[in-house]
């Protein structure tokens, strides 16, 4: 199975600067519990992005870059490549581009839906052809934005 695991606000944005432009410790929690133990295909810049390797989970980078290297990586230049170290089973995390590389092969996506229109530079456009499955509607706390957890199946 192929899923694609990410937070989206309602404008698109996934992304700030190489953060989340959001802190929202349930949608953290929930990624937790559906990628560990799973191989997770990403880009670069969001392995790059953590503060360490996130335990308990593989990590195979998708770069173009033939020379990068990193401890705790498995690199892989294609998405074929990613998905032949992965196995049958793969969380893609993301970025944008990777993302989308990988939504025609996906099987599921579990969307954190985040209402708000976010700043940022990193955008992923709406997910057409696919049906919900499930929603769990979070409310807004203090600063942190209202959130529903979904899923999308094809």
């Amino acid at each position: 199975m192929i899923s694609l695991h990410l937070a989206r606000a309602t404008n698109g944005v996934i992304g700030r600067d190489g953060t989340l432009p959001w802190h929202l410790p349930a949608d953290l929690k929930r990624f937790k519990a559906q990628t560990i133990g799973r191989p997770m295909i990403m880009g670069r810049k969001t392995f790059e992005s953590f503060p360490a390797l996130l335990p308990g989970r593989r990590h195979i980078v998708l770069t173009r870059d033939r020379g990068w290297r990193a401890a705790g990586a498995e690199v892989a230049h294609s998405p074929e490549a990613a998905l032949s170290l992965a196995g049958d089973d793969a969380a893609v995390i993301g970025g944008a581009d990777v993302f989308a590389l990988f939504l025609d092969a996906a099987d599921r996506i579990e969307l954190t839906e985040v209402h708000l229109a976010a700043e940022g530079d990193t955008i992923v456009p709406p997910f057409t052809g696919w049906r919900e499955t499930f929603r769990e509607d979070h409310a807004s706390e203090g600063d942190r934005p209202a959130y529903s957890f979904v899923t999308l199946v094809r």
